[in-house]
């Protein structure tokens, strides 16, 4: 039901997009202010471009957590992701006041920020445990283009929202020493993620179509 709700919060968000412009007319002011020197822009209709890449960026998540589960569920280590799944749906669903006051895709703009975010916390704190990530996506490119769209101080900030999240939600040490999660990783660290990697739900394809990091390959 959380999945059906944040695709029914997309489509919403999309919709008013549509009628009123708003995330639109937000990017273009600030590409007409020349304020994303930082990011290489599509060479027709940057505006439209960077609305194209936020709103992918905002479909990814309920993918990515429907993905996640079922790829800690059929390794049998659901209950070690259950508790960011949970929190990463609630950012879209109960969102914390810090995002609060914004309507349509902005607003779920700073909310999928938050979500991305949490994983890649979690998949780094996982890496330098075990030497894999938790889950097999690297969002890193994204978050970054996300961060400097939202731009600072706010994405800063939010920053700080997910890595405290992350503190009070992360799984005791005795995680790492349960029979199960040992068993996931070993299979991980022999295969590389192989046969997962190829049903997982990725933006490589929006980000070498629509906007570029420079100095980053997409």
């Amino acid at each position: 039901m959380s999945i059906t709700a944040i695709h029914e919060m997309i489509k919403r968000a999309k919709d008013h997009e549509q009628k009123h412009k708003n995330l639109a007319q937000l990017l273009e002011q600030h590409i007409e202010n020349n304020e994303y020197s930082g990011i290489k822009l599509p060479d027709d209709d940057a505006t439209t471009g960077l609305v194209r890449f936020v709103t992918a960026y905002i479909e990814h998540v309920p993918k990515f957590i429907e993905a996640t589960h079922n790829i800690t569920s059929s390794a049998g280590i659901l209950m070690h992701a259950s508790p960011f799944i949970e929190l990463a749906e609630a950012y879209f669903l109960k969102p914390p006041s810090i995002v609060a006051g914004h309507v349509g895709l902005d607003e779920l703009m700073y909310e999928a920020y938050l979500a991305h975010r949490l994983m890649e916390e979690v998949n780094d704190r996982f890496m330098v445990r075990t030497s894999v990530p938790l889950i097999p996506m690297d969002m890193t490119k994204s978050n970054l283009i996300i961060h400097t769209l939202i731009g600072e101080p706010f994405a800063n900030e939010l920053d700080e929202a997910v890595h405290y999240t992350t503190e009070r939600a992360m799984i005791r040490e005795h995680v790492y020493s349960s029979e199960a999660f040992l068993a996931y990783v070993d299979q991980h660290v022999d295969n590389h993620w192989e046969n997962e990697i190829k049903h997982w739900p990725c933006l490589i394809d929006h980000l070498s179509v629509n906007i570029q990091i420079s100095g980053l390959d997409a």
